[in-house]
């Protein structure tokens, strides 16, 4: 193996971040328009993985406003204001009882979904001592950069889901995914400068 290949190889193991589900306090979901995460945790719920969600968001800064549902439109036709809302209502339909279901509805970029998230969970009275985070493949060691940071004290599963055609196993198959996985690069080095 070459040396761009082995530089490929880490940085594909830094970004796509994964692990096996196992039981947690709460399962994080992280605003985006996008079902399959929300899917996902529905189905780990229903497993018994954790008795409370948290989905979050309000809509993409850059937006302005909630640009709706990305994927699976047929079956999600809600008049939803918010990341969050739209969340919850994916989590509802897959069979989540409502009362097991927080929200959070005023985060406008990540590291606000983490932030905002905490403070939901600090007020319920909560103790995070291990969470799921269920968020896009390519967007997990973000997220979980940020959720770390927010919750040092919490251990975290990492379980994310594939939704606009790029994994870990394809990404450097297109151009897309490479301008996704490398863009996600370059916004960890700006966006955590701040942290240090």
């Amino acid at each position: 193996m070459d040396t761009y290949e082995k530089f490929l190889e880490e940085m594909e193991d830094f970004i796509f971040p994964e692990d096996e589900p196992g039981k947690a306090d709460i399962i994080f979901i992280p605003g985006n328009g996008y079902p399959q995460m929300a899917e996902r945790a529905a189905e780990l719920y229903k497993a018994g993985a954790a008795p409370v969600l948290l989905p979050s968001g309000k809509y993409s800064i850059t937006a302005g406003h909630f640009t709706g549902v990305l994927e699976k439109r047929e079956r999600y036709r809600g008049a939803y204001k918010t990341e969050c809302a739209f969340l919850k209502d994916v989590l509802i339909q897959n069979g989540v009882p409502q009362e097991a279901v927080l929200m959070e509805e005023q985060a406008t970029y990540t590291y606000e979904n983490a932030k905002f998230s905490r403070q939901v969970t600090d007020q319920a009275g909560l103790l995070i001592k291990k969470a799921i985070l269920c968020c896009k493949s390519y967007h997990a060691r973000r997220c979980l950069m940020y959720y770390q940071h927010v919750y040092p004290e919490t251990e975290f599963l990492v379980i994310p889901s594939v939704v606009d055609g790029i994994s870990r196993e394809n990404w450097k198959e297109t151009q897309a995914g490479t301008d996704a996985v490398l863009g996600e690069v370059t916004r960890i080095i700006r966006q955590f400068t701040f942290m240090m």
